[in-house]
């Protein structure tokens, strides 16, 4: 099955499905050298982890990740590093009465169409849970990129469902489930409650931020730095818009006013008076903060009777039993930030690669 590949220099290879006795990835191409431990990853896993709140799906996994290759000695040897995640709370039978069913929403119908076949059992390899992964390899390039540029990756909520969220302090981030900017989270977790007693979900709206980012990042014409920042976030399960600096909002502003105004700076580089392309130019990373905002849609697993059609093409009505996040938006910051350091850190070795050679 293609597609289970991210980047190419830094390239991140997931697999797994979300009721098998495991999940990880395959990192190949980690610079040597750095020290790297189970310790540099699970603060990550843990910020995802399921069951965290009760505003979250209630299955409960520890997510300890195991490093299995690709280090020794406490440093990276340049090898492929694997790390693995165990499942060890699937309730498959909880699945048992959509074995020959679709969800609505789900990619139910559009896997049996492709492959003529399909795990049922948490939506097998479509489910988020795969998403585990994502944040462990997230945590490695995190690590270098800290190490070698200070780049630092950062997100928040910044609407759920109807729920504007103005923005307070990135201190308030992770002191409330919602990863929200503010201090006051109640009429949030009172949305959430009413929405869960209804049966019913909704989407959010997120932003993620990289800070002391390295100029020149990005790759004319079709491996530009914006693409494939959109191209991993799209990756990700229920995106369904992804901007990049004021992206729509750029419609309604004049070239005057979008058009971000330079100034002499230090060491050469302009000051910029504003960042409405969210630090690219050109599809070339400018040194300016990365600003990214995604947009995720409902969970399409709700206790709401559904009409839809069964693998026979006859008419069923389903009602999505088992464990799942009235909003996936909850806990999606902290993939968001890692798919995020994931292209940086891919666009970095390709820098890396040609400035070796010029």
């Amino acid at each position: 099955m293609a597609g289970n590949t991210l980047g190419t220099l830094f390239a991140v290879t997931n697999f797994g499905e979300s009721h098998g006795p495991a999940i990880g990835c395959v990192i190949d191409g980690c610079p040597p050298g750095m020290a790297l431990a189970e310790s540099d990853i699970q603060p990550e896993l843990d910020r995802r982890r399921p069951g965290s709140s009760a505003f979250v799906t209630q299955r409960q996994e520890a997510d300890r990740v195991e490093i299995l290759s690709g280090v020794y000695q406490g440093q990276t040897t340049g090898t492929p590093i694997c790390l693995l995640i165990r499942n060890t709370d699937q309730r498959s039978k909880d699945y048992s009465d959509i074995a020959q069913a679709f969800r609505p929403g789900h990619a139910d119908y559009a896997y049996y169409r492709k492959y003529g076949i399909r795990d049922p059992r948490g939506g097998g390899r479509s489910s988020a849970r795969l998403t585990a992964p994502t944040v462990a390899a997230g945590a490695v390039a995190r690590k270098w990129l800290r190490e070698r540029h200070g780049t630092q990756f950062q997100g928040c909520m910044t609407q759920l469902g109807e729920l504007p969220i103005a923005f307070e302090s990135w201190d308030y981030v992770a002191q409330n489930p919602f990863f929200a900017p503010v201090a006051d989270t109640a009429a949030l977790e009172n949305y959430m409650r009413a929405l869960r007693k209804s049966g019913d979900s909704c989407g959010a709206r997120l932003r993620v931020t990289a800070r002391n980012m390295p100029a020149g990042l990005g790759e004319p014409l079709y491996d530009r730095l914006d693409a494939d920042i959109a191209h991993a976030m799209m990756g990700l399960n229920a995106v369904k818009g992804v901007e990049i600096g004021d992206g729509f909002a750029c419609v309604t502003q004049k070239g005057s006013e979008h058009g971000d105004a330079m100034f002499p700076g230090e060491a050469g580089r302009p000051r910029f008076a504003s960042n409405h392309a969210g630090g690219i130019l050109g599809g070339i990373s400018t040194g300016q903060d990365l600003e990214v905002s995604v947009a995720i849609k409902p969970t399409s697993s709700i206790l709401i009777p559904r009409p839809s059609i069964n693998t026979a093409g006859e008419a069923v009505e389903l009602i999505t039993k088992g464990r799942h996040d009235p909003c996936v938006g909850i806990r999606a910051t902290p993939i968001l930030e890692a798919l995020l350091a994931l292209v940086v850190m891919d666009h970095a070795m390709h820098q890396q690669a040609r400035r070796a050679t010029a």
